[in-house]
């Protein structure tokens, strides 16, 4: 073949099918492909070309020569063919035998076919046939499944059956009638509409079914209620008919309701099917539960508070009193107080009661959260290690989250169960406060602590409890307190005092018992003290205005008295130094305007003298105060001559009214020593302004005068 020739291929539609053709392209020109004839026929072409010797310009002639052969060949193929017609007959023959085989094979072929489909059709049709007996089939072992599904939901196990219809409900078929509780629930709500296939809604079984549960649950939660309804009130009658439940004569009792919730518990599951099969039902029976309760608790309460009563030996006259004379109502030490008998009654009573309040909660089914109660718990046995726990409260386990409409209904039932209660409270507050005033320390103390632990909602009535009793102390405190002021304001409708007044001294007994009751925060004690001692301030200056010239005597003797007998509280006591220090600043200021006065009696001429030095000096020069009208060197010397003469005399005559109006003995050295350091200071002063008037006067001075004064 020629170098950069390319090959086409194409394809030529014929009767037999496509035949591909291979066209050689090469430089647009188209040459056939040498392998197209043969090389023995290529050989035969060159032989019969070698066989005529013709020029280039012979070729018609070879032409005309080439058809005459031709014409010559076909004439001898005729010939042949003529010759052969009997063959060519038989050849037919055969043909037309193919033909008519051929034509019945084809109609045989076309019967078969018509068979074929039909059988075809036929199998289609017993496929079809088999397809929809296999959907019935499965469609009926799943109808069947469906139907055995329904028929538990609608068939009435025979043993659930006799408990929910006429079942007891001692303590021993408890558990047969939860358990019957349980399928009941469960049937109920497997019947409910959202819960069911829609096509089973409307169907007259089910819609019987459903009314018969309905039915069988009003009727077994009728009995369960009108049993609890009778269970509750027999549980506490029995309790009440014990007189070893309460207290009795020498013998105090603890409340103890273990056995009691032990019993009610039994119960409690039964309360919550109650409560999710008709919530109504709960309420007759929570008042019920309260009504029965409350009797019991009330009987304890009130057992409990009259024995405590009954065996303190508290007395009424152990309370100070500023009343009567001086040294009377001398208080004893506390030994027995009826606060004692109020502790024993909260430590008692208020654990009790907010066991009570979170176990009623949870057993009767509030939804209400319920607050951890360990806090509570401590704070209740810091006062008392025997006082019960709450851990009681939790044996049902109730929702996080509270409504505000049940806590209201729980709010009612707390009411209900301790209502009453508190008239025995009050009771033992208000004969702790005849017998002892100052008991209401206490007893506020012990009552603020338990405020305090209260942390439970569901025991918000207990809280509301222990508010009351505060304020009722508190009210009856301040009516002691004010009692106590009346008494002090009273004396200064008294004849003249002289010396101390009886309710310093008092004060500082009061203060010392009311100290020892203290068993908490300080504040009312606090309260009382700045009461009290503003009185006794306003009062003792009303006292001493009585005798204009006895003010600051009668003021410096008690302020003095004051200070000395709350020395040692007011070390300790904020409140109390707060006034131990206004006390002595009073005092301080009398002592010198006391002192002031004296002095000035025994040395009138030499500070009047003084005085008109200092007046003048604000007008004129040192100089010329000498040339003024009775303030010469000799009106000088003549002043001086008249104070200075007999100095010791007139020193014993000082020390003599400074003794003459002072009551308290001990207090005079202290004054001699202040008003011989006044004295001083004032003469001292007296020499600076004469140094600078007359500096050449011979004056006594300030030590010789302090030696005069040390040596008398």
């Amino acid at each position: 073949m020629q170098e950069n020739t390319t090959t086409k291929v194409t394809q030529v539609g014929t009767k037999d099918g496509p035949i591909e053709s291979v066209v050689l392209e090469a430089d647009s020109q188209v040459a056939v492909e040498k392998d197209l004839v043969s090389q023995a026929e290529e050989e035969d072409i060159e032989a019969l070309l070698g066989t005529y010797v013709m020029a280039i310009g012979e070729a018609e002639a070879f032409s005309e020569r080439m058809k005459r052969e031709l014409v010559g060949l076909e004439s001898a193929n005729v010939y042949a063919l003529m010759e052969t017609e009997s063959v060519v007959e038989e050849v037919l023959q055969g043909l037309e035998i193919a033909s008519i085989c051929v034509e019945d094979m084809d109609e045989w072929l076309g019967i078969f076919n018509i068979k074929l489909r039909h059988m075809r059709e036929d199998i289609q049709s017993i496929e079809w046939r088999n397809n929809r007996l296999e959907l019935q089939s499965e469609s009926n072992v799943a109808l069947i499944d469906e139907l055995d599904k329904l028929l538990v939901l609608l068939q009435i196990p025979p043993e659930y059956e006799e408990s929910l219809t006429g079942g007891s409900f001692d303590e021993g078929n408890m558990v047969k009638n939860i358990e019957a509780c349980e399928w009941l629930t469960s049937a109920i709500k497997n019947l409910e509409a959202s819960n069911m296939d829609p096509c089973y809604v409307k169907l007259r079984a089910v819609r019987e079914k459903r009314a018969e549960f309905v039915l069988l649950k009003c009727t077994f939660v009728r009995r369960a209620s009108e049993f609890l309804r009778n269970y509750f009130p027999g549980l506490i009658d029995f309790m009440l008919n014990d007189k070893g439940n309460f207290s009795q004569k020498g013998q105090l009792q603890r409340p103890d309701h273990a056995d009691m919730r032990f019993k009610c518990r039994t119960y409690a599951r039964l309360l919550q099917f109650i409560k999710s099969l008709d919530k109504s039902c709960l309420t007759p029976l929570r008042k019920a539960y309260c009504h029965s309760l409350n009797l019991l608790i009330r009987r304890e309460a009130r057992e409990f508070s009259n024995e405590l009563r009954n065996s303190s030996k508290a007395s009424k006259s152990s309370t100070p009193s500023f009343e009567g004379p001086a040294g009377a109502n001398q208080p004893a030490g506390v030994t027995d107080s009826p606060g004692d008998a109020y502790s024993k009654m909260i430590t008692n009573f208020i654990p009790l009661l907010v066991d009570e309040c979170l176990f009623l909660a949870h057993f009767m089914c509030f939804e209400v959260g319920a607050l951890d109660t360990s806090d509570s718990s401590n704070a209740l046995t810091e006062s008392n290690s025997t006082s019960q726990s709450t851990s009681e409260a939790s044996g049902i386990s109730v929702k996080p989250s509270s409504s505000s409409a049940d806590l209201g209904v729980l709010n009612d039932c707390l009411k209900e169960l301790l209502d009453g209660i508190q008239e025995d409270f009050y009771g033992l507050v208000d004969w702790a406060f005849k017998l002892d005033p100052l008991s209401c320390i206490s007893m506020h103390g012990i009552t603020e602590r338990y405020l305090s632990g209260q942390k439970a909602e569901v025991a918000g009535y207990v809280q509301v409890l222990l508010d009351d009793l505060e304020t009722r102390i508190t009210i009856l405190f301040s009516r002691f307190v004010d009692d106590a002021c009346y008494q002090i304001e009273k004396y200064e409708r008294n004849v003249r005092q002289v010396g101390v007044v009886p309710y310093i001294p008092r004060f500082s007994q009061l203060a010392a018992r009311m100290e020892q009751y203290i068993n908490g925060t300080r504040d009312l004690v606090d309260q009382a003290y700045t009461k009290i001692v503003s009185i006794m301030f306003v009062t003792l200056e009303k006292i001493a205005q009585v005798e204009p010239k006895y003010v600051d005597i009668v003021l410096l003797e008690n302020y003095a008295a004051f200070q000395h007998s709350l020395y040692d509280l007011a070390n300790v006591v904020p409140t109390l130094a707060k006034y131990y220090h206004q006390a002595s600043e009073a005092y301080e200021q009398a002592c010198s305007r006391h002192i002031n006065l004296v002095i000035y009696i025994h040395f009138e001429k030499l500070f009047q003298f003084a005085r008109k030095i200092e007046e003048l000096m604000y007008n004129m020069s040192p100089e010329e105060i000498p040339f003024q009208v009775g303030m010469s060197k000799v009106d000088f010397r003549k002043m001086l001559k008249s104070s200075l003469t007999g100095l010791d005399k007139t020193i014993n005559a000082m020390y003599r009214k400074l003794q003459k109006n002072i009551t308290a003995e001990e207090l005079l050295p202290s004054l001699w020593e202040k008003c011989k350091k006044e004295f001083l200071d004032k003469y001292a002063t007296f020499l600076k302004l004469i140094s600078k008037i007359y500096p050449n006067e011979t004056v006594t001075s300030v030590n010789e005068m302090r030696e005069i004064l040390s040596s008398l």
